[in-house]
């Protein structure tokens, strides 16, 4: 079963980074996991009685994992030097699982099951951020584990299979939560003239009392299985190096590698080791500028407008049955044209797929945007959005996470890799929030807006961002100061 080239273990690489990117698996999950669930949560917390439950409020309950997120991804730098990689992960795992049962019970010891009130929202509230600085945390120290113990010749390849465990991640919680659904109807909610919510009573309140929870509670399970197997895989040999244990990594790195490589990645590590206690800004501030830009590119495109709200999009767009089959086929093809960045990644180079994919995405938003200003519905409209999904999903989805895992020097990247990770929450929940009333406004001033971006993100990587294609994390440090 020990399958070597160059003596190197291919099984035991592959084996640690399936492990890892678990990791990715579960942000996917955690972010998807409220869009089955939120119409019963919201029915259930209309049946208060001490305050009023209103869009505002159920705005800010859906997307609060949102604002743990933004935590997660700041202190994993942090969390990333003084735990280390693995240790990091271990602790996601058991703020996802703490997040996954608290979701799903959130009276537990404190207030009555079942009773909806002020202080069950909040508990609720408490629980969803609990489980975002999971997310956080493994959305930034996942990939980084992952570019830490692989060579470089695949690399890229390697990280970006966390990306395509993201999109995996979202469309097992769709089935998850459609499972769950089964025979049962999501609640019906009913608006007065003055605009205040009720809960029909024609409602199946199945959904109301028990179906969010378990769809909120079957997260529990991909996160155990995370955790555990989260203790048979060593910590990186970069880690290794940094805390002085430099037996330890050459042995994972032997078993990676073959004997003779591994001797020469343990001395690159060493001679940039030296400086581990080096400034964030020690290599210039250019290097930190393009790191938080490709997070801040990779969110304003505006993906999670597309990926949050596809049926309503799609609906809008002439798409039958409520564009719900339509957000399936998106879902599909999104996963092959992540298996497109993977199988060319460290082929073709970074920064050729960041371009294309911009042009590409730009290409769809134009159209959709077009589309809505003369008025056409229909297939033309469906394609394009998915056109725009798919190009992301071969470029600055899965390419942004390899970039943001290896750009830079091992002496900051701990550091830096935070920085760039909270800039891309903050975004993100910029992006979520202002869509809905930039589509209210106008969909071709929206689509358009994505488009505009879309063209300044392919100038910026085509004249900023440096080729890593090929080299070791070690090369990173040379490029900078150079």
């Amino acid at each position: 079963m020990n399958n070597t080239t160059t003596e190197g273990s291919k099984f035991y690489l592959y084996s640690i980074t399936a492990v890892a990117i678990l990791g990715g698996l579960l942000f996917g999950y955690d972010t998807a996991v409220v869009s089955g669930a939120e119409k019963g949560l919201e029915a259930f917390f209309l049946t208060a009685t001490d305050f009023q439950y209103d869009k505002i409020l159920h705005g800010i309950t859906s997307s609060s994992a949102l604002l743990g997120c933004v935590i997660g991804g700041a202190i994993s730098g942090i969390s990333a030097l003084r735990l280390g990689r693995r240790n990091s992960l271990r602790l996601a795992s058991v703020l996802l699982l703490l997040s996954a049962l608290g979701s799903y019970y959130p009276e537990f010891l404190f207030f009555k099951y079942g009773e909806a009130n002020l202080n069950v929202l909040i508990a609720f509230n408490f629980y969803r951020i609990l489980g975002g600085v999971g997310v956080g945390l493994a959305s930034a120290i996942s990939p980084m584990y992952i570019a830490e113990i692989a060579p470089s010749e695949i690399r890229g390849t390697l990280v970006s299979c966390n990306q395509f465990a993201i999109i995996f991640g979202m469309l097992v919680v769709y089935f998850v939560n459609y499972l769950i659904l089964g025979d049962h109807q999501n609640p019906i909610i009913l608006k007065d003239a003055q605009g205040v919510l009720s809960v029909s009573p024609e409602s199946d309140m199945w959904t109301v009392k028990e179906g969010w929870r378990y769809m909120f509670g079957s997260e529990s399970f991909p996160a155990i299985l995370f955790g555990i197997l989260l203790f048979f895989v060593p910590k990186t040999p970069r880690y290794l190096v940094l805390i002085e244990q430099e037996e330890k990594a050459f042995s994972i790195l032997e078993k990676i590698n073959g004997q003779k490589k591994a001797k020469e990645i343990l001395n690159d590590i060493k001679s940039t080791v030296h400086e581990k206690t080096e400034k964030l800004f020690t290599y210039g501030v250019p290097v930190i500028i393009i790191g938080i830009l490709l997070s801040v590119f990779q969110q304003a495109i505006g993906i999670n407008a597309v990926l949050y709200y596809a049926p309503r999009m799609f609906e809008n767009a002439g798409a039958e049955g409520g564009g719900m089959m339509q957000t399936v086929i998106m879902g599909i093809v999104n996963i092959l044209f992540t298996l497109v960045a993977i199988f060319t990644v460290d082929r073709f180079g970074r920064k050729p797929l960041l371009i294309i994919g911009s042009i590409g995405m730009a290409i769809g938003a134009f159209a959709v945007a077009i589309c809505d200003n003369i008025g056409l519905k229909g297939i033309i409209p469906v394609l394009s959005i998915i056109v725009y999904a798919a190009f992301f999903m071969m470029s600055w989805g899965p390419i942004c996470w390899v970039l943001i895992s290896e750009i830079f020097p091992n002496t900051i990247r701990g550091k830096a890799v935070a920085i760039a990770v909270a800039f891309q929450w903050v975004f993100n929940y910029i992006v979520s929030s202002t869509f809905p009333p930039l589509y209210e406004f106008s969909p071709m001033f929206a689509y358009s807006l994505y488009g505009i971006i879309c063209v300044i993100a392919a100038i910026f990587v085509w004249r900023f961002v440096p080729e890593t294609k090929g080299k070791s994390l070690e090369d990173m440090s040379k490029l900078w100061k150079k």
